[in-house]
């Protein structure tokens, strides 16, 4: 693997985390809530998460798509040009993110860890979005 991937790699991989970490710690949204029973602004920073997080592991499949064959659709690795390697990448992502695991496209190798990894970030992040609101509950109502 050439020095520049690697490095994109590893930066979107720290983005990525760093995103994840400030959500679950609540730092930067604390700022700013006003009083409700349902947090808004929490709730766009969930989607945000989200949104950050499938983005990120799509730049990862594609970046790696071009190393190996990562993601085989229907069980045949079929010759894709950069642009569906793109969308295929994002999409798997997404499915992989969001749990639904349809099953046309599946990963091959190294990439069957990073999916295990994303849908693991999958399933956490909406405990980690109810904990946020409890904790902020208990916060409001003590204050």
């Amino acid at each position: 693997m050439e020095t520049i991937p690697f490095v994109l790699l590893a930066g979107i991989c720290a983005i990525m985390l760093q995103g994840i970490i400030d959500f679950i710690r609540g730092k930067k949204l604390q700022r700013g809530m006003r009083e409700s029973r349902f947090s808004t602004e929490l709730f766009y920073g969930l989607i945000i998460i989200y949104l950050m997080v499938m983005i990120g592991f799509g730049l990862i499949y594609f970046m790696l798509s071009f190393e190996e064959i990562i993601l085989v659709e229907s069980g045949v690795p079929r010759e894709v040009g950069p642009t569906g390697s793109f969308i295929h990448s994002m999409y798997f992502s997404g499915v992989t993110l969001l749990t639904i695991g349809y099953g046309d496209i599946t990963p091959v190798g190294v990439g069957r860890f990073i999916a295990v990894i994303e849908a693991l970030i999958g399933y956490i992040l909406p405990a980690a979005f109810v904990l946020r609101l409890v904790q902020y509950g208990q916060r409001s109502r003590g204050e």
